[in-house]
């Protein structure tokens, strides 16, 4: 088998408990995850000048496809363009056990391996300090007008007079890419290509994911 660092992509479905062997209940979080196909293999050797293994998933509707990703698809022996391409880093000597139109299961993971996944956090748009950054507020006595939610002072007005970047200030908040390392796999479904593992996964329900083998052991 080659080297299972190279991951899958996935799908969440969402989360439900399972009993382990003495009986206690656990939150688990379900993963879909279709057999992945290798588009392309990369090499720091080629015209990429990097090494990386490219995966599909899935099947895009024909009036969304271009002929560029249909070619590109056809070329690993699929008759329709994947839905979600990522590429994966990897050494050259990882890379090697890859070929154009093979194939990854979720067999790759057992139960009681560690992985990594990293997918796209919910969106809660627009918020302020206290929701976003977990400000305490200001004071609510003592004559306290129109400021109770407030941040307090961003800057100074002489030295250096100016407001330094990536000061905590109200914004955008969630849908950013997160990673959660080392979370167990409590249990592999090859029939229905899904995997259990222990804990929350970033982003909403039907949200891609990717997981790979966990590089942070503890």
């Amino acid at each position: 088998m080659a080297n299972q660092k190279v991951g899958l992509l996935g799908r969440k479905l969402g989360m439900t408990q399972v009993f382990d062997s003495n009986g206690a209940v656990q939150g688990v979080t379900v993963l879909e995850v279709q057999p992945n196909t290798v588009l392309q293999v990369k090499s720091a050797g080629g015209p990429d000048r990097y090494t990386a293994v490219q995966l599909g998933t899935g099947a895009k509707k024909a009036s969304r496809t271009t002929r560029a990703e249909l070619g590109h698809a056809k070329k690993a022996g699929l008759e329709a363009a994947p839905r979600l391409v990522q590429e994966i880093r990897l050494t050259e000597a990882d890379a090697k056990g890859y070929a154009v139109g093979g194939t990854i299961s979720v067999t790759l993971f057992s139960e009681n391996d560690r992985v990594d996944v990293t997918g796209t956090s919910k969106g809660r748009g627009f918020a302020g300090v206290m929701k976003r950054h977990n400000f305490s507020g200001f004071k609510r006595t003592h004559g306290a007008h129109e400021y109770k939610r407030h941040g307090g002072s961003i800057g100074t007005r002489l030295t250096p007079g100016m407001t330094f970047k990536g000061k905590k200030m109200p914004g955008h908040m969630g849908d950013h890419q997160v990673t959660v390392h080392n979370m167990k796999v409590v249990k592999v479904d090859a029939e229905r290509n899904l995997i259990y593992l222990k804990g929350g996964v970033p982003g909403a329900p039907e949200a891609d994911v990717l997981i790979r083998k966990t590089t942070t052991v503890r």
